[in-house]
């Protein structure tokens, strides 16, 4: 009995010290090049963010901070790269309010939303659906017709189960009664090709992967899903003034390390990302994709936890109700 009591204690010391950054490695950090992991495809609204704040971020750093694109099953495998990663501070996972619905989704993943050690938010996107140039609703009057219509099957593209916009769809479908033909991709920026191509009906999306293509005329633009119209689309309603009453998502982006970096890497981390967030080319990027930087005391991470936590509790209870089986 002593001996394996013995043994016991020898591993957990082990265990203990192995995940132990030393002091000075904290103090050096960083020392190479770090991994942003982005569980969703490039060219879409996540990749966007994130290369953006990986670039303004690398001055105060002083190393190249590289983007590693892992999408598919909504974001949840690109995620768990990180979850299993080292607690070093070099390897990092920036994504959206998704990762908040990844244990009601996904219940026998190996990990839980909590293996994430945050560092801070970076900024909160809106949300617009938009639909192909050639669909037979031109406002949101005619589409919300369109999507009660029992006659009528539309397909809406997904990044995946999980994914904001299959979050927007569901929330959609349970405020209309509509019931959509999911088309999932490996990320919003296959989507928003098929729906440019005309060969899928609709999408909710967030304004840093719709904008452009909304004032290029190659899609429609019927509702934003704030409360409020936005400045950068001034004439499109929201969902709220259009009937669907209360109806509001938006896609807050976040950067979260694994659980156990300790609290100095992080910091400076976040003072990184505060750094970038007041980069004017930064804040002129986002400003044309309809989204903002977030302030100074967000961009922490006691405030993403903040925002985590509750967002865990609220999508929770949203998902038992709305959620595939």
């Amino acid at each position: 009995m002593g001996s394996r009591h013995g043994l016991a204690a020898i591993a957990a010391a082990a265990l203990a010290f192995a995940s132990v950054i030393p002091a000075s490695a904290q103090s050096k950090f960083p020392e190479r090049p770090i991994t942003i992991v982005v569980p969703a495809a490039a060219g879409g609204p996540s990749d966007t963010v994130a290369r953006l704040v990986a670039q303004a971020m690398t001055p105060t750093l002083g190393q190249q901070i590289v983007i590693d694109n892992k999408g598919e099953a909504g974001g949840s495998l690109g995620a768990g790269d990180v979850a299993k990663a080292p607690p070093d501070g070099y390897t990092l996972l920036l994504y959206h309010i998704g990762v908040a619905t990844f244990a009601p989704l996904y219940p026998k993943l190996p990990y839980k939303p909590e293996e994430f050690s945050p560092v801070g938010l970076v900024t909160e996107v809106p949300m617009v659906l938009v639909g192909r140039t050639d669909l037979k609703a031109n406002n949101i009057s005619e589409l919300l017709a369109l999507m009660k219509d029992k006659k009528t099957s539309l397909t809406i593209g997904t990044a995946g189960v999980g994914a904001v916009s299959h979050l927007c769809a569901l929330l959609l479908e349970n405020a209309t009664g509509a019931k959509f033909v999911d088309v999932p991709y490996k990320g919003a920026g296959p989507a928003m090709l098929d729906l440019v191509g005309k060969r899928i009906d609709l999408m909710c999306d967030q304004t840093t992967n719709t904008t452009n293509q909304i004032k290029a005329g190659d899609i429609k633009a019927f509702a934003v899903t704030t409360r409020e119209r936005i400045s950068i689309l001034p004439d499109v309603p929201t969902l709220d003034q259009s009937g669907l009453k209360g109806f509001e998502i938006t896609a807050w982006h976040a950067l979260w390390a694994p659980k156990g970096t300790p609290e100095a890497i992080r910091l400076k981390l976040s003072e990184a990302l505060k750094a970038a967030l007041k980069d004017p080319a930064v804040v002129s990027r986002m400003a044309s994709l309809g989204t903002l930087p977030v302030p100074d005391d967000l961009a922490t991470p006691a405030a993403l936890d903040k925002q985590f936590t509750s967002e865990i509790a609220r999508l929770g209870k949203l998902l038992a109700n709305v959620a595939p089986n």
